[in-house]
């Protein structure tokens, strides 16, 4: 196939007029693209001029005239309208040959800045939910010139990008970039903090940029967007390490800034997983390791809860307190149980200050939470320290057996159940079992498992007079109710009439 693509994109070059550009531009964007172009995304970035100050849309090509410029090589998906190349082995033959384009994100970072730039264009990114229809292109730019930039930044692209940079990013343009990432535009709507020039490229990472819109002093380093976030607060969420290196190098900048949930780039380093980042902040002496946020909660809680092993590791390196709770009693140790982070898990359970069986506020332990989450790992290891009761009961009566039963962990409950303290029949402040939430829940293995302990009564009523089988039988669980049935001990007329009442 590479012979033929090889002849193919040769004849393509051969083309008389216009459609030699247009055929090698279409191919170049469509196997570079961040993500696949619609059919119209395509026509308007190939009828941007570079050096031109507005937009002509008598520049745009018809996508029939992209596709005979392109000898068959490309396809369009007529439901969705995506531009496709004709065969995945041609992406692959592409980016093998490197060559055949000089230095395509630079090109298409150029396009989409001189795009961004113009006049009109700034005029409808100023506006707020224009539509595709307004502007088809503006969407692609406003999320991608700065990945397409930061791959590879012409001088171009730099000059241009600073020229958008200087004033504010625009509105339309800030909600496709910040809805791309996840994040809610609402709170950027209705204030006078504005995304910046400054908090977008420090979003995306582009150092020289950052460093020139620093030097000539267009913006207060430290000025907030719609959430209180400072440019460094995006770098560091974003794990942009030069970026991060230059601005905690400016003394004006105050890296341990927090936000309006009073999380600081700290957090926000911590929460993403980027332990480079959160050792540069811990450079500067300002920033607190062990900074609560208006909810309590440290960095080091926030990287346990997402199992970031390194970023525990570098903070435990300073002077934090590991088993710090939050304002509802919850520790990191706590977290990292809760998601099933069995290398944060030993990683705290190492250090002496961690107690493996401390409660929250709802008297809930790490064992309690990681037998809930059914994570077997996380439950032998706590279950491997003397400290930690098995059958520790919380605020309602309710122990790590039951919320495993209640969420049909197996496993877990076959593992709690090999410890002799654990009481499989333990009633909760309610009255009721780990068979009772099994049978309501329809676990039929769960039930299975409890039923061959002679301690159980598979009849046993709660305070309002339910069994087991009148709560199997009342979300429609028949299999447990088969199953229930099979005992003798069961009484069904008593089920019955507990469910009338």
């Amino acid at each position: 196939m590479g012979d033929v693509y090889s002849v193919t994109i040769e004849r393509i070059k051969a083309q008389d007029g216009d459609k030699s550009r247009l055929g090698m531009a279409a191919l170049m964007w469509i196997s570079h693209a961040e993500r696949p172009l619609q059919a119209h995304e395509l026509c308007y970035a190939l009828a941007v001029e570079l050096g031109s100050t507005d937009f002509n849309p008598d520049n745009v090509p018809s996508i029939s005239t992209l596709v005979g410029c392109c000898q068959g090589l490309i396809t369009v998906d007529k439901e969705a309208s995506i531009v496709r190349l004709i065969h995945f082995t041609l992406q692959e033959y592409l980016s093998a040959h490197s060559d055949i384009f000089s230095r395509p994100h630079s090109a298409i970072a150029e396009i989409c800045l001189t795009y961004l730039n113009f006049q009109q264009v700034k005029a409808l990114s100023a506006e707020l939910f224009i539509g595709a229809q307004g502007a088809p292109f503006l969407e692609y730019c406003s999320v991608y010139w700065g990945v397409h930039a930061k791959r590879e930044l012409s001088d171009c692209a730099r000059s241009l990008a600073l020229k958008l940079l200087k004033e504010n990013y625009g509105k339309e343009s800030t909600r496709f970039l910040l809805s791309q990432a996840g994040e809610s535009f609402i709170e950027y709507m209705h204030t006078p903090h504005q995304f910046s020039g400054l908090h977008c490229a420090s979003f995306f990472g582009i150092g020289e940029v950052v460093a020139a819109l620093v030097k000539i002093g267009c913006y207060d380093t430290n000025n907030e967007d719609g959430q209180a976030h400072a440019p460094l607060a995006w770098a560091a969420r974003n794990g942009h390490e030069e970026v991060v290196k230059i601005l905690v190098g400016w003394e004006e900048v105050n890296p341990d800034k927090p936000d309006w949930s009073g999380q600081t780039p700290l957090h926000v380093g911590a929460w993403y997983g980027h332990a480079r980042v959160v050792k540069i902040l811990l450079g500067r002496k300002e920033v607190s390791p062990d900074k609560p946020d208006f909810n309590g909660r440290t960095p080091l809680s926030l990287a346990a809860q997402r199992g970031h092993k390194g970023v525990v590791k570098v903070l435990l390196e300073r002077e934090v307190n590991p088993d710090k709770a939050d304002h509802f009693g919850q520790t990191p140790l706590s977290f990292a149980a809760w998601f099933g982070h069995e290398g944060v898990v030993e990683i705290l359970l190492g250090r002496e200050e961690v107690s493996p069986d401390e409660p929250d506020d709802d008297g809930r332990t790490p064992l309690s939470h990681a037998a809930e989450a059914g994570h077997e790992g996380v439950t032998k290891i706590l279950l491997g320290h003397q400290e930690v009761n098995p059958d520790k009961p919380d605020n309602d009566g309710q122990t790590p057996l039951l919320y495993a039963a209640w969420n049909g962990c197996q496993e877990v409950v076959k593992i709690l159940l090999g410890r002799q303290e654990v009481n499989p029949d333990r009633q909760d402040d309610d009255g009721r079992t780990p068979l009772s939430y099994a049978g309501q829940t329809g676990s039929e293995g769960v039930v299975k498992i409890l039923l061959e302990r002679e301690e159980v009564s598979p009849d046993k009523p709660d305070d309002d007079g339910q069994t087991p089988l009148s709560h199997a039988a009342w979300y429609g669980h028949e299999g447990v109710v088969k199953i229930l049935l099979e005992q003798g001990e069961v009484n069904p007329s008593r089920s019955l009439l507990a469910m009338a009442i």
